[in-house]
């Protein structure tokens, strides 16, 4: 490690729920426990710390419409940034956003690759859009192309039925999973409604987005098979404005999604209380503005779960979730700082005092 200390931070250094430090140090843009020589010198800050907040679900090169330009990806990016949310699950992006990953004022990025999704069953200019037959190849290509992860679109309206219907056959999602895990990638997808997700994990999927489907039936099996779900509530909330949009032409569609809003948040407590791991998400990047995840947090207590839990939902477990260190010995110096503790009131992450990044203070 570098002799150079850039920062001192004081105060209650939250390592875990329950491991707090009173300091920390960092040198070389890494965090150390151990006082270096020149600590003296470094300028201190205090409060109450946490390791950089996790969004487990969002796009950034993506808005409502299809891909941005570099300069749009960015201003998600350091709105993110801004929040306190220094590590993304790009759950999707048509973009290539590689670039960000030279830029050391930029939050840190797993990327899934592009949506795959069923022919003409996705927001357009979002998807590889094609079929059954070619998904093993997609999956192959997308899992190359991403940090580790892969993204399918597993259930959206069926034109036809005139309400969510699952996307692909059982079949198809069997061989494409296990493609994916030959290649070392986990697999996500999205899922609104109750019929794709049996299929799904029998298949050896590994996290379910969204995750609104989930019945008595299914949440023993994702429990069992150890299948996370990223809620994202901040988007469900918007569940009724797209049923009322959709009400003449898909009323069945349109009660559906609001049934599944109506029991929102019975669905995600019962998901936690049967010991289904459950991450923060906020889907920021299509509809949603970025720099969330302060009132998904906040979401997921009025749902149920426990405060702290919610808190190790972006913090803690989601990095370990993810492959990726908290506030550990040589770790990147990826932390915010508070005025309060965030384990006695969750509110306390919409407003950081500092935001340190790669070791700098940039917030």
């Amino acid at each position: 490690m570098s002799d150079h200390v850039e920062l001192h931070v004081k105060g209650r250094v939250l390592v875990g729920p329950e491991e707090v430090r009173d300091e920390l140090w960092v040198a070389g843009g890494r965090i150390t426990f151990r006082r270096p020589p020149g600590a003296d010198a470094a300028p201190t800050v205090t409060g109450w710390v946490l390791p950089g907040l996790v969004d487990a679900h969002c796009h950034v090169g993506l808005d409502a419409h299809g891909p941005v330009d570099d300069a749009t990806s960015e201003k998600q990016a350091l709105t993110d940034r801004d929040a306190g949310t220094l590590l993304l699950r790009d759950a999707g992006s048509p973009s290539d956003t590689r670039w960000i990953d030279g830029r050391e004022d930029l939050p840190k990025i797993i990327r899934a690759g592009r949506h795959i999704a069923r022919t003409r069953r996705y927001i357009r200019n979002y998807a590889h859009e094609i079929e059954p037959r070619d998904l093993v190849a997609y999956v192959a290509r997308e899992a190359r192309r991403g940090d580790g992860w892969v993204k399918l679109v597993g259930d959206w309206i069926d034109r036809d039925a005139g309400d969510l219907t699952a996307c692909w056959p059982r079949d198809a999602v069997e061989a494409a999973i296990a493609e994916a895990h030959r290649l070392g990638a986990r697999v996500t997808a999205h899922c609104f409604a109750e019929d794709s997700l049996r299929d799904l994990v029998e298949a050896g999927i590994d996290c379910v987005e969204h995750a609104t489907g989930l019945t008595d039936d299914t949440i023993p099996l994702f429990a069992e098979r150890g299948v996370a779900i990223v809620p994202t509530l901040v988007n469900i909330a918007t569940f009724p404005v797209l049923a009322d949009g959709g009400a003449s032409k898909f009323p069945a569609w349109s009660a559906h999604m609001r049934r599944l809003h109506a029991r929102r948040y019975e669905t995600v407590r019962n998901a936690y209380d049967a010991g289904i791991p459950v991450f923060v998400g906020t889907d920021a990047g299509g509809s949603l503005p970025h720099g969330l995840v302060a009132a998904e947090v906040a979401e997921l207590v009025t749902a149920g779960i426990p405060p702290l839990a919610a808190l190790a939902a972006t913090t803690w477990d989601a990095r370990s979730w993810l492959g990726r260190p908290g506030l550990t010995e040589g770790a990147p110096a990826d932390l915010v700082v508070y005025d309060t503790d965030p384990r006695a009131d969750v509110r306390a992450l919409a407003a950081p005092r500092r935001i340190v990044l790669a070791g700098r203070v940039v917030g």
